[in-house]
This record gives C-alpha cells, structure tokens and sequence, in this order.
C-alpha cells in the first residue's frame, strides 16, 4: 500500500480547513496523514484546528517551520500536523514546507497538494493513486474539479491547456453541467499541459526528480511552471473518480471576470503571466504585452483605474520576481 501525505496551505481560512479536514477524516483510502502548512495566520486559525483535533479524537503535532527541519523522520506521523511557517510565503512556498517534511521521509510515496477551500468524495484519493499506479510514466495527477456551489458544473477535469501565446489556460469541458466520468479520461489527457493546482497528486520521484515547486511566483502558474519543467520526463494523469468540490476564489477573490476579480488575484495573474513568458517562451512576450494592453483597456471601460497603472507598471518592469502586492 502506497502512503500518502497531504498537504493543505492555510492562510486566515481556518472554517475552509476544517470543512476540508472533515472531508478528508471520511476518505475510503487506508494510508495517508495530513500536513497543514500555516502561512502565518492572524485569525484564530492554529487554535480552531488544534481544538478541531482535539475533538475528533485525533493524533496531532503542531510546530515550527524550523522544528519541522528537525522533526524526527522514523517515528510515526500523527493523523493531522500543523507546520507554523510564521510568514506568508506564498502557495507554493507553503506547499514546499509539507514537501520537504515528507521527503525527509522514507515512508510518503505520493503527495495530495489540496487546496484548503476544496470538499472531496470518499474515493477521491483512492482514484487518484490507482490512476499513478496505472501507468508509472505519471508524475502529476488531477482530479473531477466542481463547483461547490454547484456540484454539477465542471471547473476543470484533471488540468488545462495553457496557450503561451495569449498567456490564458483553457480548460475541456469547463463550466458544463456533467461529465462523463472515465469517457473524458483520454480526451483531457490529451490536451492538459498542466495540473490544475487544487488537487494534484504528485509522486516522489517526480519531486526527486524535478525538484520542489518554485517559489517566485507567490500565487498562481506554480503548477504550470512544474509541469512545464517536468516535459519529455513525465506525464500528466488525470482520474475521473477523483471527485473534488472546489470553493473557487474563496480566499483571495479569484474570478475569471475582469469586474469581479480582487486586485490580488488580478496582480498575481498579470505580473505571473509576463515571469512566466519570460522565462519559458520569450519569442510569445509580444503577443502576450497586446493582450495586455486589451486587458488594460477592458479594465477602463469598467472605471477600474488603478488596474490600469497596475497593469502598465508590470510591463514597463517586467513583471519580475520581485514585484509585490503593494
């Protein structure tokens, strides 16, 4: 039996985590533990999972993100630890905390990158490691994606497609009402370039192999640039029966709509979209400043005027790692 770890980031989410949490304890899968990676949370998190643990009868360690470098790597994992990083850094920085604790391990072959604001089915893990141990080629492996609030319409099945000329990811059969289980399996196979981040099973030699995810983008294309990275070495996996409710934008606003998007999520898509041009297709950076100017446009015509100089400012600097929310 392969042992899992699963990795959850929490940020001021804690009612999310532990609705997540209450979905996991259900999970018909017989090895794993869970590895929640607080990123310096200001809202009562620590103490809300601790007593939720507490409650529910469960092992639990909580500790520092420097106490985890030297937690002890043979004594068995607890059901649920706490990793407090003390900082936001970021999704994927968070994620590399949970990973490298893992690593550390002999014993964690898969882990379950799950984003906090997600509910999953009882078999949802179980499908997604009998769909790696299918096929070994498989490094990064996704989930059936729906919508919380409307459990029939699809977010993404397994990943999407991003287009480096346009700098946008499509996703097959998004927003439709049904899917149509292990029929869609080779259909999005097939056109996935990446994971979709909020539920991603990844197997410890792709991480060996690959290396950790990279932390410069502090949130969104982290899973993109991995699997970008991972091409010619591994492929993309995708299990129907992983079914995952996904609360999309709950903490930090996400949308596709420019009008309803946070000024996080619309700074992070922009800056991410011209660092990741950058570094794996420079040639399309022309294409990708023309949509911008689009998108700057668009923005005007909605009054949002601070986007627009927002939007500007990245591209007259690049959009480099070093640029922050302000």
């Amino acid at each position: 039996m392969k042992r899992v770890c699963i990795i959850l980031v929490n940020w001021n989410g804690w009612v999310d985590t532990l609705e997540c949490l209450e979905s996991l304890i259900g999970l018909t899968y017989p090895d794993f533990s869970i590895v929640v990676c607080d990123n310096g949370s200001s809202d009562d998190s620590l103490r809300q999972i601790r007593d939720w643990a507490i409650r529910h009868h469960i092992s639990y360690l909580e500790v520092s993100a420097w106490e985890s470098d030297d937690t002890a790597t043979s004594a068995p994992m607890p059901l649920l630890s706490v990793i407090r990083i003390g900082e936001n850094r970021g999704f994927a920085g968070a994620n590399n905390v949970g990973l490298r604790l893992g690593l550390r391990r002999g014993d964690i072959d898969y882990f379950w990158l799950l984003n906090n604001d997600t509910v999953v089915e009882p078999e949802a893990l179980s499908s997604l490691v009998a769909r790696m141990e299918q096929d070994q080629r498989i490094g990064l492996c996704g989930s059936t994606l729906l919508l919380y609030h409307d459990r029939q319409r699809i977010q993404a099945l397994g990943g999407g497609h991003y287009c480096r000329w346009i700098g946008l990811p499509w996703h097959y059969r998004r927003f439709f009402s049904r899917w149509r289980g292990s029929a869609d399996r080779g259909r999005a196979e097939a056109r996935m370039n990446y994971v979709e981040g909020a539920s991603m099973l990844v197997s410890r030699h792709f991480v060996e192999i690959v290396g950790l995810m990279c932390e410069d983008y502090f949130l969104y294309f982290e899973e993109t640039d991995w699997a970008i990275r991972a091409a010619g070495r591994f492929r993309l996996g995708y299990a129907p029966d992983s079914v995952v409710y996904h609360k999309v934008g709950s903490s930090i606003g996400t949308s596709s709509h420019p009008a309803r998007k946070s000024f996080t999520c619309d700074y992070y898509n922009i800056r991410n979209r011209i660092l990741f041009t950058r570094r794996f297709y420079p040639q399309a950076l022309p294409l990708i400043y023309l949509v911008l100017l689009g998108e700057a446009l668009l923005r005007l015509c909605y009054g949002r005027w601070e986007r627009v100089s927002m939007i500007l400012g990245l591209m007259l600097r690049g959009g480099t790692a070093h640029d922050r929310t302000p």
